[in-house]
């Protein structure tokens, strides 16, 4: 039986990591995408795409689970913190969703309940509250959403925090170098393994990165300590700062596969894979060996000879990428 997959998010960095990696290391696997615009760049490596609503919009819950039955999905990976849990809410009428429960993954939308989560467990993290609670206790600061998407909507020291609302947050902006570390949790509560990259941003989004073991002494008891507060499972990363002291301190959580999948697994850490072998073919996820390495991205294009952009359609044979 050939199994189908449903990644959303595919006109982001996330979902077509995913698809990548599926077609990569299951290249039977069908690959349907969705995302909220009707062509991206994820149709390239998708067999089936479609355009479907903000998923906290009225209809969602209905178009995905139309497609599902259309394409007769047996998996969903959700590309992005939202779908995560409004797809794990709707598991009643929808296949299988890799991710964790929704109310651990609500926890790490907000940001501000991720802190205060933390600080509960006794957990690091950058220390953080709402403008209307702020009072110069910051000598520097971020304002970000609490539940922004990306690097969107995020102020550096601007001149009043306190002026913004409490849909944002005031974080303390720590100064160090910026680790990523991704880890994979197993359907039955166990830590299947972690890697740091530190990196560089462009946009929002990874632009260089290299693999290091440099801060596994103090990363490997903060993943653990996540993994031991939360009822996490599949796949999380936690994003922090390393200070000039050698500390580590978290400033944000994913709860889901985030933008390095597609790199990660060149270097041994296929989470994308084991999601697959454990939520889809029910099987444990395989072992693994971490293997040194760099990465920077390069802009492509995607070519649609004679075609308009309103007429492409997911895995034309004519496509190619220059």
């Amino acid at each position: 039986m050939t199994h189908t997959v449903l990644v959303t998010g595919i006109g982001g960095n996330v979902g077509q990591g995913i698809l990548r990696n599926i077609r990569a290391a299951f290249p039977d696997v069908r690959r349907v995408g969705t995302d909220i615009r009707d062509v991206t760049a994820g149709h390239h490596f998708c067999h089936a795409a479609y355009r479907v609503p903000y998923c906290y919009e009225p209809g969602f819950d209905l178009r995905i689970a139309e497609i599902c039955r259309q394409e007769q999905v047996h998996l969903i990976i959700p590309g992005t913190d939202f779908e995560v849990v409004t797809l794990g809410e709707l598991t009643a009428t929808l296949p299988t969703v890799l991710g964790s429960p929704p109310d651990v993954a609500r926890v790490f939308v907000d940001k501000l309940q991720t802190f205060e989560e933390f600080r509960s467990r006794r957990i690091a993290f950058a220390p953080s509250c709402v403008p209307s609670e702020y009072f110069g206790q910051f000598e520097s600061v971020i304002v970000k959403p609490r539940e922004g998407r990306g690097s969107r909507g995020i102020y550096f020291n601007p001149p009043d925090p306190a002026a913004f609302d409490d849909t944002h947050l005031v974080q303390e902006f720590i100064i160090g170098r910026e680790i990523t570390t991704a880890f994979y949790v197993t359907r039955t509560g166990g830590l299947h393994g972690h890697i740091t990259f530190e990196r560089e941003l462009a946009s929002g989004t990874t632009e260089r990165c290299a693999v290091t073991t440099a801060f596994d002494d103090l990363v490997r008891p903060l993943v653990e300590a996540v993994v031991d507060g939360f009822d996490i499972r599949g796949p999380c990363n936690i994003q922090s700062i390393v200070t000039a002291k050698g500390d580590i301190v978290p400033f944000e959580v994913n709860c889901r596969y985030s933008g390095t999948n597609s790199i990660r697994s060149q270097f041994g850490f296929a989470d994308v894979w084991w999601g697959l072998e454990e939520f889809l073919l029910h099987r444990a996820p395989s072992d693994w060996t971490l293997q040194p390495g760099a990465a920077v991205r390069v802009l492509v294009d995607i070519i649609y000879p004679g075609r308009e952009l309103g007429a492409i359609e997911a895995g034309s044979d004519d496509s190619y990428i220059f």
